[in-house]
This record gives C-alpha cells, structure tokens and sequence, in this order.
C-alpha cells in the first residue's frame, strides 16, 4: 500500500480518546507515527497492523513539477 508522509488516514474504528477516525501520516517504514485529526494524540502502530485498519487514504493533491 501506498502511504506518504501527510496523507490522512480513515481508519475503520474510532480513536478511543476523542472518537475521530481520521489520522495523518507523520513518519513512514516499517512502522507509522500518526496524529490522530481530533484530539492530536501522536503514537506509533505497526505497519501491517496499521494496513489491516484503514478504510480510504486521503492525499494532499500533488504539485504539479514542468
């Protein structure tokens, strides 16, 4: 799966803290530092754990490079 640094992720279940879904992508590898939207809590989760858990990527339109 495609992921970059400052997608937004629409997670399947809820953050339990504030019950936003949505998480943007702050480091990226072999594991993932998210921000949750909400409350701004920043963890780390597992990539395929991670994976397994998202419902849709939403990307920051691309700057076009002439």
């Amino acid at each position: 799966m495609d992921i970059r640094v400052g997608d937004i992720l629409v997670m399947k279940k809820p953050h339990p803290g504030c019950g936003d879904n949505k998480m943007q992508v702050m480091r990226s590898g072999a594991d993932f530092r998210l921000c949750c939207k909400g409350c701004g809590h920043v963890f780390m989760i597992a990539r395929s754990k991670c994976e397994k858990n998202i419902r849709s990527v939403i990307r920051e339109t691309e700057n076009s490079e002439d």
